[in-house]
């Protein structure tokens, strides 16, 4: 399969100061980074034009480009009416920063999507997408709320009920694998007028639970007696259950030439595993 992909890194996930970490990018061979902009040295705030001029600056040197800016700022998504007053125009400003490093995608967890259209979470979380979607649209940027915590049936069906063009989905194959237990390829096909970004991840599920609980974990911090490890594990790419040969040819079937960009969430030695990630999605793509 010759995939017409660029495969892209998230600059974090090396653990090295922002400038070091675009150098390792480019040794691994990636086209692009994710940039995270919600806290640390790169948070949106601290980005005048000056740190813009930089950080592009620096981009071009290494012959990268912004893949995505990771909007997530965490909590219990968009769930809360106090949270949004100020999630929603946060936000906003990290859409407007992403059109200013050169990206049309922010990436963004928004919470488990509540069956039930008529609770007052749902109503929350539909109306500050609707909000965000507008906005970002009305300047050539996307909102790519990532998969995991619900069907991506349930996601299609929310972002329709959204029903703004600023709105997408950033499709993360792990997740799906590890909390819904949902095919990655089946939500390919589900998804495919909504993908505008994709991680490549990979990982296994041990246990299923309710999604929910897992994602109020990392909303609060740490739940006691709720080890994550009981329930999935991330692995490096191709050691998981991520059928990634089916899920490269579902992409490129839908049309999907966008990145692939690599989230490495724990290991002892992350260079080694991105540089293994970046290797592994090459000799796919290749095929």
């Amino acid at each position: 399969m010759k995939g017409n992909f660029s495969i892209g890194v998230m600059t974090d996930s090396f653990k090295k100061p922002f400038f070091e970490a675009l150098g390792k990018a480019e040794e691994v061979g990636a086209q692009g980074i994710q940039l995270y902009a919600v806290d640390g040295e790169n948070v949106y705030t601290a980005f005048d034009d000056e740190r813009v001029k930089a950080v592009t600056e620096a981009l071009k040197e290494h012959g990268l480009v912004v893949s995505a800016v990771c909007g997530d700022f965490g909590g219990h998504g968009f769930y809360s009416e106090k949270e949004n007053e100020w999630k929603i125009p946060a936000s906003k400003q990290v859409a407007l920063l992403a059109k200013k490093l050169g990206s049309s995608v922010v990436t963004t967890h928004i919470g488990c999507v509540p069956e039930d259209k008529t609770s007052p979470e749902y109503i929350l979380m539909r109306d500050a997408c609707r909000d965000m979607g507008d906005y970002a649209a009305s300047i050539g940027v996307t909102f790519a709320i990532e998969t995991g915590p619900e069907k991506a049936e349930t996601l299609a069906d929310f972002i329709r009920d959204v029903g703004s063009k600023g709105i997408g989905v950033n499709l993360d194959p792990a997740n799906l694998v590890m909390v819904t237990g949902d095919d990655p390829v089946k939500a390919v096909y589900t998804l495919r007028d909504f993908i505008v970004h994709t991680h490549a991840k990979d990982g296994i599920m041990i246990k299923q639970t309710d999604p929910k609980i897992i994602y109020d974990f990392f909303a609060e911090g740490g739940i006691e007696d709720l080890r994550m490890s009981d329930y999935f594990l991330e692995l490096p790419l191709g050691e998981g259950k991520v059928d990634f040969d089916a899920y490269l040819a579902a992409l490129e079937d839908i049309g999907y030439h966008g990145f692939l960009t690599i989230e490495r969430e724990c290991g002892a030695d992350p260079y080694a595993d991105i540089k293994k990630a970046a290797d592994f999605l090459r000799s796919k793509i290749n095929k």
